[in-house]
């Protein structure tokens, strides 16, 4: 079943509505889902184009990286060592100043309009709106504030005297990881997964789309495509 963003409602918010007064929760994951494209594999890129790193070396791993992550077989603790690397042999000052540039640059461009209008209508509807992605959370946190989504889990980066040491913080927002998170939150904040509603291009969110009432599978790739339609999942499109 594939459908467009003026088609939600009856697959998905007409749901929602019946519980309201509760703030049923809408997620989202970021990375090919409310942006077109992947921003940690984009961060490695920028930062290789800067040559502040062995540009050749670390553009070879982050594609190969990225292909494990689409194959579903990505390492995840060896990805975030090579990953938070850069954090860790830079000055957070000077990171911070990169990941402006690279904001502009990479992100802004790829920041999908029916991504913001999807949204804005859960905001509308008074759902609490949140992030979920297992990029570092050095990259995800100022594109969750580009969509004005007040929450976010992501792989935290582990801080040392002020600076990142490259080690993670916790457990990493990666496949089951975002269930053992999103169920820390929902204790920490006092709510549940009642009427909620996520949005996810990846199969390997699959964990989590499996614990909500309302799983939408967003741009999603083929294994996640075939999931969607055996399950009668609804299938959203957000590119134009």
């Amino acid at each position: 079943m594939q459908i467009r963003l003026n088609h939600l409602v009856p697959c998905t918010v007409r749901a929602l509505n019946r519980r309201n007064t509760s703030m049923p929760l809408a997620l989202f994951d970021l990375d090919d889902t409310l942006l077109a494209g992947d921003s940690d594999y984009l961060w490695g890129r920028f930062l290789a184009t800067c040559g502040i790193l062995d540009g050749e070396h670390y553009e070879r791993e982050n594609e190969r990286f990225y292909r494990d992550y689409q194959a579903g077989t990505l390492d995840i603790d060896a990805f975030l060592r090579f990953s938070l690397r850069p954090l860790r042999d830079h000055s957070k000052r000077h990171m911070e100043a990169l990941r402006e540039q690279f904001l502009v640059e990479c992100i802004d461009p790829i920041i999908l309009p029916a991504a913001r209008e999807l949204v804005a209508t859960h905001r509308a509807r008074g759902d609490t709106l949140l992030i979920i992605t297992a990029t570092n959370a050095f990259v995800a946190a100022p594109i969750a504030a580009r969509f004005s989504i007040p929450h976010l889990i992501a792989t935290l980066p582990e801080e040392l005297d002020g600076e990142y040491t490259g080690e993670v913080a916790g457990v990493p927002a990666f496949r089951e990881g975002k269930v053992i998170r999103l169920r820390a939150w929902l204790a920490e904040h006092a709510l549940d997964l009642v009427g909620s509603t996520f949005y996810s291009d990846s199969h390997n969110d699959l964990p989590l789309l499996e614990q909500v009432e309302h799983p939408v599978a967003v741009n999603p790739d083929t294994q996640l495509h075939e999931i969607a339609r055996a399950r009668g999942w609804p299938i959203l499109s957000l590119h134009a």
